[in-house]
């Protein structure tokens, strides 16, 4: 069984080298690193250079961004995030069916880009369905203010919401993009599994996984939410969340 496994990787990874794959799906890859680029590069945008802008910048500055350059960012993040996540399916669902699936969820290869395609997911959740409706509301209520009208008394609450969510995107991105590059060019994550169940690996991801899309969905303070009042914080909390992944994955090989 274990042989058979592992000719299995071997022969996916002849025919990935080899071009066997095909032209279609080297374009969906191609399509895939591109949108993938766009999507997270705006995430980047908002949290190592707007917000920190618009922090120290004079009100009627914040209600211009918000009328102009914020809409037009956030429609390159949500079409780039959907043909990420449109693509990255394609792609898993090709790699599933090269090895199939019995031997894939035991690969740690295959553990380590279904964590993050699972990160990638849960990033454009909370971009498509937490901060797009929570940032319409901050954007009319600038555009209201624009217009000579009296601010939304709760666009302060829903910019807060939109604030948690793109921090937690960017601390999400840390172990997604590890993981991402890892699972192609990581030499220890090819090596099979030998008697491990992946079962808990996956009963303790998505606990974590959950507990900190609560985090972003239930109330504007707290102990757990205070790593997002920073940069610093967050990015720390991205490495420490990198650091259990790996260690679990590294467990189970």
């Amino acid at each position: 069984m274990e042989g058979d496994a592992r000719r299995e990787v071997a022969t996916f990874h002849f025919s990935e080298e080899s071009g066997a794959m095909g032209p279609l799906l080297f374009w969906i890859h191609w399509i895939h690193v591109l949108a993938a680029v766009i999507w997270i590069g705006t995430v980047y945008f908002f949290n190592f250079f707007l917000t920190p802008f618009l922090a120290k910048t004079r009100a009627e500055m914040r209600v211009e961004v918000f009328r102009g350059l914020v809409p037009l960012t956030l429609a390159w993040f949500r079409w780039a995030a959907l043909v990420t996540v449109l693509s990255g399916g394609l792609i898993y669902g090709h790699w599933v069916a090269s090895v199939g699936s019995a031997v894939f969820f035991y690969w740690p290869h295959g553990l380590a880009i279904s964590v993050g395609g699972l990160l990638g997911i849960v990033m454009f959740v909370n971009g498509w369905f937490v901060m797009h409706p929570h940032q319409e509301i901050v954007i009319a209520s600038a555009t209201r203010v624009a217009q000579g009208g009296q601010p939304d008394p709760a666009a302060a609450t829903h910019s807060r919401r939109v604030v948690l969510a793109s921090r937690t995107n960017l601390l999400l991105s840390i172990p997604m993009f590890f993981f991402m590059v890892a699972a192609g060019h990581g030499p220890s994550m090819t090596t099979m599994s030998q008697t491990a169940s992946p079962t808990w690996f996956w009963i303790v991801t998505l606990v974590v996984i959950g507990a900190i899309e609560i985090n972003v969905m239930t109330g504007l303070q707290g102990a757990f939410k205070k790593p997002l009042d920073s940069l610093a914080g967050t990015l720390a909390a991205g490495f420490v969340l990198l650091a259990v992944f790996y260690v679990l994955l590294e467990i189970i090989r």
